[in-house]
């Protein structure tokens, strides 16, 4: 990367100065707001001004005199109180037409992250029901940071955490058992804290065909001494867990386990196909259940209680959370015994960074925020580092269709499903749509937009432009013209319009904006880079003619706009969009 280059001179500068400061400083080099202040500037002159005794300026100079020659840069300025400005030269911006085309798919990849594991953990929706549109952000979301991470050199695990304990899931086997019964002759009333979805129904139908009457148990059995349900004046909280534990009672653990599979497995299927339709696919599927199966849940709470953070009260057993930043204490194990979701979480990060990882990221939506302190208290309890830990919170999407919202509840079952929304848009348009807002930003996804064949769509206006290189590219077979890729990276002096030198610029711009999205987590920047360099293209594409009778300028502009289509391509694909070569 040019960038790379200039720190590099920078670096060879600051080694030859007669005095240096003990700890060399990062030295830090961007891009310019506007070119007339040259391509790049630096702050180094700054960052050494107090450790040097020396003003900035002067210490700019002494570093302007001591940089090698560079045949990439024109000149170097010093402006202001001691930015260092670098002007390069016209060959240094063609040379990366050559760049894009020798390494292809490659280019903007980088060995930024070599060596370092990182860990991304994303979705892990309760398998109590299929993906709906706001899990969708976060599956296109999560997938394009862990594409990012990954094309910049970390070596990326993804993982899919799969809520297969607690108390939802046993109201989802509840569920299912109930229309079960249904199907058997029972008439029973639902509860109404049940799952309702016609997934549901599905899964018991499914039961029925498999086990027969099997499972069927008398309703005058199951609805004997259960409390008042919500349409009779009770609570369905009471009611529902009542009806969970009467059903196990019923059953027996192994029928109990059977409905309970039936359920989990289907929902989960569902699931993996759903994300892997998507262009979503996971390392692992890690299992909730195997945390308490392997004594990990025991073992972290033994860990805490060793360290002095546990106490009794009530009949509970809390962790001391508010000792390390948390607003309250939260209890690890209920007066009744059973251990919390928080102490499988607890044990859950706990296992991630015994396994290895630098870092871990994980992505959760933006109601989970309160949860980060309490897990980050927990890590720290511990005697982990909770800086390993990064929470990414991701709003929902909230779906328009005909200027009206559309609501969503897995509960009631009236929800617009991921697949559904893949049907009605495609795959590249919720893909891209999801990324093109900061994930802590409430998305507005207009499903009429989406749909829209206009330059208004931003992923229609970004696939136009590559599948317009391509046009060009059939029309120079269908005339019969020859393309000289070689005499094309030979002549591209030629490309003296401002057009042209616009997209130079941006095809420079590539590698950084990957490595500046991938760190900072931002896939919105990447959306945004390559609106802007469809916008240019198209612009180019408008103003000029690329298969001139000159045929020196014509290899000249076929090979630019060819390094354009390579980026858009490389670009879409870390967003897990299609490059079409036709529209």
């Amino acid at each position: 990367m040019l960038k790379d280059h200039l720190q590099q001179l920078l670096a060879t500068a600051l080694d030859g100065l007669a005095e240096s400061p003990e700890a060399p400083p990062s030295i830090h080099v961007e891009r310019t707001r506007d070119r007339a202040h040259g391509d790049f500037a630096s702050n180094l002159a700054m960052v050494l001004a107090k450790p040097l005794h020396r003003k900035p300026r002067e210490i700019a100079e002494l570093l302007v005199a001591a940089l090698p020659a560079s045949a990439q840069v024109a000149r170097v300025e010093i402006a202001g109180p001691g930015f260092i400005n670098f002007f390069l030269t016209p060959e240094a911006l063609r040379g990366v037409v050559a760049e894009v085309l020798t390494q292809g798919a490659a280019y903007g990849r980088s060995r930024l992250g070599e060596g370092r594991r990182v860990q991304v953990e994303f979705v892990s929706a309760n398998p109590t029901g299929p993906l709906h549109v706001g899990h969708g952000r976060g599956a296109a979301y999560g997938a394009s940071v862990a594409d990012l991470l990954e094309a910049t050199g970390f070596a990326v695990h993804r993982e899919y955490y799969v809520n297969d304990a607690g108390r939802q899931m046993e109201i989802l086997a509840a569920s299912v058992w109930l229309r079960y019964l249904e199907l058997c002759g029972e008439t029973l009333p639902f509860p109404a804290n049940g799952y309702k979805g016609d997934y549901i129904f599905d899964i018991g139908a499914t039961l029925h065909r498999e086990h027969g009457d099997r499972l069927r148990r008398a309703a005058a059995e199951l609805l004997d001494g259960l409390p008042p349900d919500e349409p009779d004046g009770g609570d369905k909280e009471l009611y529902i867990d009542a009806v969970v534990a009467r059903a196990r009672a019923l059953l027996g653990s192994e029928a109990w386990r059977t409905v309970f599979r039936a359920g989990l497995d289907a929902i989960l299927g569902d699931i993996r196909s759903d994300l892997e339709a998507f262009g979503v696919t996971y390392d692992e599927w890690f299992s909730e259940l195997s945390l308490t199966e392997s004594g990990a849940v025991d073992r972290a709470i033994e860990r805490l209680r060793a360290a002095g953070h546990l106490y009794e009260e009530g009949g509970a057993l809390w962790f001391r959370s508010t000792d390390f930043g948390d607003e309250k204490d939260r209890v690890v194990v209920r007066d009744n015994g059973v251990k919390t979701y928080f102490a499988s979480d607890i044990a859950y990060h706990m296992d991630k960074l015994e396994r290895g990882f630098d870092r871990v990221i994980d992505v959760w939506g933006a109601d989970h925020h309160g949860y980060v302190p309490r897990v980050k208290a927990a890590l720290r309890a511990l005697g982990d580092d909770p800086d390993r830990l990064d929470v990414l919170l991701v709003q929902f999407a909230v779906l328009w269709r005909g200027g009206e919202k559309v609501q969503m509840s897995t509960r009631s079952g009236e929800f617009v499903t991921l697949r559904e929304l893949r049907e009605e848009v495609g795959n590249d348009a919720a893909r891209f749509f999801y990324v093109m807002r900061k994930c802590e930003q409430h998305l507005d996804f207009d499903l009429d937009l989406a749909r829209s064949q206009s330059n208004e769509n931003p992923v229609y206006y970004i696939q136009y432009a590559h599948a317009r290189v391509c046009s060009v590219f059939r029309q120079l077979a269908e005339k019969g013209l020859a393309h000289d890729r070689n005499a094309g990276l030979a002549a591209l002096d030629r490309l003296n319009e401002a057009h042209e030198e616009a997209l130079l610029v941006l095809l420079s711009r590539y590698p950084e904006g990957v490595e500046t999205a991938a760190l900072a987590h931002e896939p919105h920047q990447l959306a945004h880079f390559l609106q802007e360099l469809a916008a240019a293209f198209h612009t180019y594409y408008n103003a000029h003619v690329f298969l001139v009778d000159d045929g020196a300028l014509r290899d000249a502009r076929l090979v630019l706009i060819d390094a354009v289509r390579q980026v858009i391509a490389n670009g879409l694909g870390l967003l897990g969009v299609r490059a079409p070569e036709a529209m």
